[in-house]
């Protein structure tokens, strides 16, 4: 009895502390996620007040500057500048009275403060149920996106309003209390937004037909206000010029995220191209707004809210970057059966928000469709075609687990630090991993490009200085073969052929195939090897930037040839257009080699036989000996290539600890054999 009472208390005890720590890792997790997002809103304030001035907050200068447009005393859309309301108008032209400077401040920390309050309000109208760890890390985590996204980022930068309907939609929906005042607040964002009059039909059949009346009347009473105070203006812009239509910049141009500028980048134009666009414009609208309805009545408003504003975006005949903002909102809807299906569609829509398109897709023909409308997809996508779950599915609050892998003893105790990333056995999801592949390569790109020591000058002068420091080391271990080498290939025409081949073609080709294979037939492993490989790039891109370094074909002096690209003009810092390609001093660590070893250790250690694991090996022997022939890389470079692949399969073993063991599959249940029963007579005789 004694050791029972005592083990109960033990376990109370127990519980009660793991419940405090649990309590205080959310905590610290909270504060780290608000201290990014104030660095976050510190970044994006740094960066609008430190452009020149005039580059800066160009469309509020072009409104309210000495000769902005809202001073001309003549219509506001003469210039087509203008590209809001008239009621938009007559709300800013008081602001022509303010002193530049500090209108220029006051703009951007207002705008600001509305990011906060639209984080602030977003979090709190998330569906029920919702757990305690996502009520309090919603408000920082939906601010930090916001800032990150591309419209915020877009807005602050020319100094807009398209903030302020989103956020008066928000507050009609969630946040004031009654339906009037919901009315009002919504009606309002209309007068400065026309296609937000496209939430009036989802309050109307929603219930909430008192809101849907005052949105429509505000909208009414303020347009007719703005009418009756510059008629001329008004008569431009809701007849001239269609609500909107023609002003800004050209309809066909990539920052037009509509049916309208997507048809007209197709080659569209004319009567066809308008027909097509109002038909295609109303069946959006019909049936995105039977989704959002229909969601809304699921008791997930916010995601109605943002599939509405899905359609307002696809159906306005113009849609700026910066007016964008409702597509990141439809982060909030549940989508997959599977827990590993959930990250999916969030993902997809903050990199969509968040990044460029060209860093999203390569730059193919094929694709350029895609590219130049993948936000208009994602819109649609959000308000036609997405099977958002609803909350009556089973799979909406429990999601099929993920299967994991027992975990596998390490040499130390406290490896894995992050033991969930390296058990999980299933499948990713293959149109995520190729976005993320195609983000992080262009992020690679990115980087490496941009680290080149300074200018072409001040970079071709460190990376030489570094190649001689290079040289004088290999000299000291005898290992400086690189002229020699490159020399005797250069006499073999097929060797050189070779190894110019291999150069080129077998640096992407070889690690791509080895990942193919691992996530089709070794998906455990293929999330251990992605990892290592991920690391070992990113300790890469600090050596380019830490030490820019000349190869040896960009050496002078050095009479390395280079078979590859041909004869450099040494007189030219940047060796002609290769330069604005990539980072010509990029050479330490050999990522070339340093890929190739990942493929050869992953295919020794994973491949079933022999030959498969010496045909593997083989290709990091053909790389160093490529990038030797071939002038572009030092010895030393092909070592600085195998110590940050080292280091990438040690930070993966840190983090995750040993690579997962597959499930052992359940040994079938021994059949016991019973005696034959006799055959019952039926009294039939066999025919």
């Amino acid at each position: 009895m004694a050791n029972v009472e005592h083990g109960g208390r033990a376990g109370n005890a127990f519980g009660a502390g793991a419940a405090e720590r649990a309590r205080a890792r959310l905590k610290a997790v909270r504060i780290g996620m608000w201290v990014i997002a104030a660095v976050l809103a510190v970044r994006q304030l740094t960066a609008v007040l430190s452009t020149p001035k005039g580059e800066r907050l160009t469309d509020l200068e072009t409104w309210v500057g000495t000769d902005g447009v809202l001073h001309v005393k003549g219509s506001l859309y003469d210039s087509t500048q203008f590209t809001g309301t008239p009621f938009g108008g007559l709300v800013l032209k008081p602001l022509t009275r303010s002193a530049e400077q500090a209108l220029g401040w006051g703009w951007t920390f207002g705008t600001l403060l509305l990011v906060v309050a639209l984080g602030l309000v977003t979090a709190r109208a998330l569906p029920e149920p919702v757990t305690r760890r996502a009520t309090l890390l919603a408000a920082p985590v939906a601010i930090s996106l916001l800032m990150l996204s591309l419209p915020v980022r877009n807005t602050l930068y020319l100094g807009q309003t398209s903030i302020i309907p989103v956020l008066l939609v928000l507050l009609g929906c969630f946040a004031v209390r009654g339906q009037r005042a919901a009315g009002v607040l919504i009606g309002l964002a209309a007068a400065l937004q026309p296609a937000v009059l496209l939430f009036a039909p989802l309050l109307w059949f929603t219930g909430r037909r008192h809101a849907a009346v005052g949105t429509g009347a505000t909208f009414a009473g303020l347009t007719a206000l703005a009418w009756a105070a510059m008629p001329h203006d008004s008569y431009t812009y809701w007849v001239h010029h269609v609500a909107g239509a023609g002003l800004g910049g050209k309809a066909d141009g990539l920052a037009n995220q509509s049916l309208h500028g997507a048809l007209l980048r197709f080659g569209l134009e004319g009567p066809l191209e308008i027909a097509l666009f109002l038909l295609l414009g109303a069946a959006v609208a019909v049936l995105g707004l039977r989704r959002a309805v229909r969601y809304a009545q699921d008791g997930q408003l916010l995601l109605a809210v943002a599939v509405t504003g899905c359609v307002a975006v696809a159906v306005s005949p113009t849609t700026w970057q910066h007016q964008l903002l409702w597509v990141l909102l439809a982060v909030v809807g549940r989508v997959g059966r599977k827990t590993s299906d959930r990250y999916m569609w969030p993902v997809a829509v903050v990199l969509v928000m968040t990044l460029p398109a060209k860093m999203m897709l390569p730059n193919m023909p094929v694709l350029h469709p895609v590219r130049d409308n993948v936000v208009l997809i994602a819109a649609l996508s959000a308000a036609l075609v997405v099977p958002f779950l609803s909350r009556t599915s089973e799979y909406y609050r429990r999601p099929i687990p993920t299967e994991y892998a027992p975990a596998v003893p390490a040499r130390w105790s406290r490896v894995p630090l992050l033991p969930f990333l390296g058990r999980v056995l299933s499948r990713p999801n293959l149109l995520l991993e190729l976005l993320l592949i195609r983000v992080g390569y262009s992020a690679y790109q990115q980087v490496r490009l941009a680290a080149t020591g300074g200018t072409n000058d001040g970079a071709r002068v460190t990376a030489e200085k570094h190649g001689d420091q290079i040289l004088s080391m290999e000299q000291f271990l005898r290992i400086d073969i690189e002229h020699w080498v490159n020399h005797a290939v250069v006499k073999v025409d097929w060797l050189r052929g070779f190894f110019d081949f291999y150069y080129t073609s077998f640096h992407f080709f070889v690690p791509l195939s080895v990942l193919a294979v691992l996530y089709v037939r070794r998906p455990g492993d293929y999330r251990w090897a992605r990892a290592a490989l991920g690391f070992a790039t990113l300790f890469a891109l600090v050596g380019f930037w830490l030490y820019p370094l000349a190869p040896p074909r960009l050496m002078p002096g050095l009479g390395v040839i280079d078979t590859v690209h041909g004869v450099q003009d040494f007189s030219k810092p940047d060796y002609g257009t290769l330069t604005a390609l990539t980072n010509q001093y990029a050479a330490m660590p050999s990522l070339h080699f340093g890929w190739s070893l990942w493929c050869g250790l992953v295919i020794a250690i994973l491949a079933p036989k022999w030959w498969m694991k010496a045909l593997g090996l083989l290709h990091p022997f053909f790389t160093v000996s490529a990038i030797v022939a071939t002038g572009n890389h030092w010895i030393l470079d092909a070592v600085g290539g195998a110590m940050v692949v080292g280091a990438g399969f040690g930070l993966t073993y840190l983090l995750q600890g040993p690579r997962p063991r597959a499930l052992p599959e359940p040994e079938p249940e021994p059949v016991e054999l019973s005696k034959k029963e006799p055959v019952p007579v039926t009294g039939r005789t066999p025919s």
